[in-house]
């Protein structure tokens, strides 16, 4: 049975954590994961919302499943979730995690691989990995740096202190904070919004975006004029330029626009 499915809405697809009320991470979790990156991968949806099924988004890892097992099936194991991880980052569309309840370990590493997070202000987020002599292994203790600074991600890594939805918010670890009984919501409207939006401008951002934090600004400087100049003559920059330039001369602000992501 898979514990991770790919559903669609319109142009907007779900990656559902369906092994609720945790949601581990299991083999099961990591073969799921990487079909479902490849149903979306092949489909035209315009943007991935990563959501569970359950009160919580994810314990993380089913470690009772690793018991026996030699390093190199845990190697292996490892690297399998990291490479269905690092798949759902370089998707070309935006994604967003819809956190709520208990994210903890690898749940966390997931919903740090996505370009948006949306999450209750009571979402607890942790860091366990410390708790069991190990550190994490999906790459949160990089991302969390990234985003939040080094002094940060050493005391969650070190220490395994939770994080409260609010506090991530404060320091840019994700990027709404709703009610519990709001992140459903809000994270439809924000996928909506996004699936409506320009999606190949969305792809060059986050591409420079990969620029920056592999080689800062100076790698992202470099890489600027060859990853935005096709934008130029797409149908959405075109029909953008031209509804601004009109309400130029019309001498009012620029309406809201629906691209065709063209």
């Amino acid at each position: 049975m898979k514990t991770i499915r790919f559903d669609r809405d319109g142009a907007i697809g779900h990656i559902v954590l369906a092994n609720p009320p945790h949601n581990f991470l299991d083999k099961r979790f990591c073969e799921s994961l990487a079909d479902a990156v490849h149903e979306a991968s092949e489909s035209d949806v315009r943007v991935i919302l990563v959501r569970a099924e359950g009160p919580h988004f994810s314990f993380g890892g089913e470690v009772r499943e690793w018991r026996g097992k030699d390093i190199n099936w845990f190697r292996t194991f490892v690297a399998e979730v990291n490479q269905s991880y690092r798949a759902l980052e370089a998707l070309r569309i935006p994604t967003i995690a819809a956190v709520q309840g208990i994210t903890f370990g690898g749940g966390f590493e997931l919903a740090l691989n996505c370009d948006f997070i949306v999450a209750a202000e009571n979402a607890i987020f942790r860091c366990v990995e410390v708790t069991t002599g190990m550190l994490p292994i999906a790459g949160a203790l990089q991302r969390l740096a990234e985003r939040a600074g080094r002094t940060w991600a050493s005391r969650w890594a070190m220490l395994g202190e939770p994080i409260t939805g609010a506090l991530a918010g404060q320091l840019g670890i994700v990027s709404h904070v709703v009610a519990e009984t709001e992140v459903a919501a809000a994270a439809k409207e924000l996928a909506q919004k996004l699936a409506t939006g320009p999606t190949r401008s969305y792809a060059a951002t986050r591409t420079l975006l990969k620029a920056w934090s592999a080689g800062g600004v100076p790698l992202a400087d470099a890489m600027m004029l060859d990853v935005t100049m096709d934008l130029y003559l797409s149908e959405d920059c075109t029909r953008g330029f031209l509804s601004t330039a009109k309400a130029f001369d019309q001498g009012i602000e620029p309406p809201a626009m629906i691209f065709n992501g063209r």
